[in-house]
């Protein structure tokens, strides 16, 4: 019976033995070298980043670095551990027995982290230092990471800890402070498949460059992920592998035609592009992943629009780079952003479906439908062109400022001018009169600003809507009250102004009248109205969505009478804020 070798993946048969075998962490081993270097080794190291960026990895080759004795036994810590000498091998192995590693997903309690409390106290029994390295260190419970806070902050000299997390955000910020904390890059795109060439090299793998940049895509900056892609896809091909079978074994549709889905799905091809969302689920593809493909040209495209170097990307063929440049140059970014939620929509909805191809389908069929709608600027600019000039604008009625209308919007139409200026001077009007000045009362205006001015909305509404004006004197008001005016309103109306004014106020009941203010402002909101009805852009908007109604209208005046209490009051120079008088 022969014995066979046992099989080692890819992702541990080349894990880095030392720093120049780290690919893509060029600041972190700079940083460690010089601190090797000037003997300034810290007493604890945090490694973070992603999966499989090599935090594992890195706190043995530390390890290593400060336990290695050279191939003659007298070397001193360094940053290029030999390799050959006893700790180098052992610790590479994993059986070291002064460098224990933990695994804090299973060995989360207090007491797990006692028995360690209680050993940093004995002295390393071969090596140099005893090295304590704590993988997934964040799953560590709240009295895990406290029983360790003292140990971590003054450990023996012969002591260092190493740990390594995914989750840096879940490590308390007491022990963060303890220890000199590493974040791990993502591996580039281009130092990712450098590696992966130089590993099916190594292997004797047949592989396409484009096939390499699909597992780099795939494996999103994480070296052990594109490592057993890696592996799976040497396996997958059985000799020379190609772009189409690594396709084949993510489950992703073709790039190419993944552009082609795209593009019918913003010519709003609704027919074309079921077709070939059902030639791809024929050929494999998962309806999930062709959305996320969609999502992914959909962002790419997006960000190349902005960006144009970023076309330049190694994981991107030359003719999806050509078509995608092409995209970013037509197509606005108002219709990208619009297809980008609604594509993350349907992935949601995709995600929760029963039938995971139906809600596909119907997310293409709404997404063609709404690719190809105008957008708000082109809609009005089509009923423009589609409409025929506005006759020159009507004589403003009843005092309603002319020129059509300004805006459609759900802004509310102010029923009152603004009570600031009026409210000042009517108040102080009202303190500074004597008997007799009832000259400044010419017009039964100045009697509503009045009552407006004392802030008596209860007596303004009632007389704006209750009381037709007869014939107003300063001093004596004949009025002819509505049918729904309160039976005392004019007997009040009398005693507020006695109080307001300092002189009595004669008002008597009479027949006839004007309108009363709020029918002659209606009849000012109803003409404003109706001019507004029929302006030609109005009413092709109306014709065009047969629902759509006039919710407000915003005249030149509004603007401007907004604009003036929007803005900040002038500063006084002669105000002394020091002055009590």
């Amino acid at each position: 019976m022969t014995d066979h070798p046992r099989y080692q993946v890819l992702a541990r048969k080349y894990r880095p033995e030392t720093f120049a075998d780290l690919v893509g962490q060029h600041a972190m081993v700079r940083t460690l070298k010089n601190a090797f270097a000037a003997d300034r080794i810290a007493q604890a190291f945090m490694m973070t980043g992603i999966r499989g960026t090599g935090k594992t990895t890195t706190a043995r080759i530390i390890a290593k670095g400060m336990n290695c004795i050279g191939p003659d036994g007298n070397g001193g810590p360094t940053t290029e551990p030999c390799g050959v000498c006893e700790h180098c091998k052992a610790i590479m192995e994993g059986r070291h027995v002064d460098v224990m590693e933990m695994d804090a997903a299973s060995n989360t309690g207090v007491a797990n982290i006692r028995e360690i409390i209680d050993s940093v106290h004995y002295r390393a029994a071969s090596a140099r230092y005893k090295v304590y390295i704590i993988d997934e260190v964040h799953m560590l419970s709240t009295g895990a990471f406290n029983a360790l806070l003292k140990t971590l902050e003054e450990p023996p000299a012969h002591v260092k800890f190493i740990f390594a997390t995914t989750e840096i955000r879940k490590v308390p910020v007491t022990v963060l402070s303890r220890c000199q904390r590493f974040d791990l890059r993502r591996i580039e795109p281009e130092a990712q498949i450098g590696l992966l060439r130089k590993i099916a090299n190594a292997e004797g793998a047949d592989i396409t460059d484009e096939a390499l940049a699909l597992i780099t895509r795939a494996a999103e900056g994480s070296a052990r992920d594109a490592q057993s892609l890696l592996d799976q896809a040497i396996s997958h091909g059985a000799g020379e592998t190609t772009a189409d079978q690594v396709r084949a074994m993510l489950g992703l549709a073709d790039r190419g035609r993944v552009l082609d889905l795209f593009d019918m799905i913003l010519r709003g091809q609704a027919a074309a592009a079921l077709t070939e969302l059902s030639a791809q689920y024929a050929d494999g593809a998962d309806p999930m992943a062709v959305l996320r493909d969609l999502a992914e040209v959909c962002h790419w495209v997006s960000v190349v629009k902005i960006t144009p170097e970023a076309a330049e990307d190694p994981t991107i063929s030359p003719d999806e780079r050509t078509r995608g440049q092409s995209m970013a140059t037509e197509l606005p970014m108002r219709v990208l952003s619009r297809m980008w939620q609604m594509l993350l929509k349907a992935l949601e909805e995709v995600a929760q479906a029963p039938n995971a191809m139906m809600a596909a389908e119907m997310a293409v069929i709404r997404l063609t439908h709404v690719a190809d709608l105008p957008s708000p600027d082109e809609l009005v600019r089509k009923l423009q062109d589609s409409t025929p000039p506005p006759t020159a604008p009507a004589a403003p009625r009843n005092g309603a400022p002319g020129g059509g209308v300004s805006a459609i919007s759900n802004t509310p139409t102010p029923t009152h001018s603004s009570p600031g200026g009026p409210v000042a001077s009517g108040a102080q009007t009202a303190q500074a009169l004597a008997p007799g000045a009832l000259q400044h009362y010419a017009r039964f205006e100045d009697v509503v600003e009045l009552i407006r001015a004392h802030r008596d909305v209860k007596l303004l509404v009632e007389v704006e809507t209750g009381l037709r004006l007869v014939s107003y004197q300063p001093g004596r008001i004949e009025v002819n009250p509505t049918d729904d005016a309160a039976p005392d309103l004019v007997g009040r109306l009398g005693a507020r102004l006695q109080g307001w004014t300092g002189n009595r106020w004669a008002i008597s009941v009479a027949a006839g009248g004007e309108p009363t203010i709020a029918e002659v402002r209606d009849a000012k909101e109803n003409a404003i109205r109706s001019e507004a009805e029929q302006h030609p852009l109005v009413q092709a908007v109306i014709a065009a969505f047969p629902k759509a109604r006039i919710t407000d209208i915003r005249t030149e005046a509004d603007k401007a009478q907004d604009a003036l209490e929007d803005a900040l009051p002038e500063v006084d120079e002669e105000w002394d804020p020091f002055d009590e008088d």
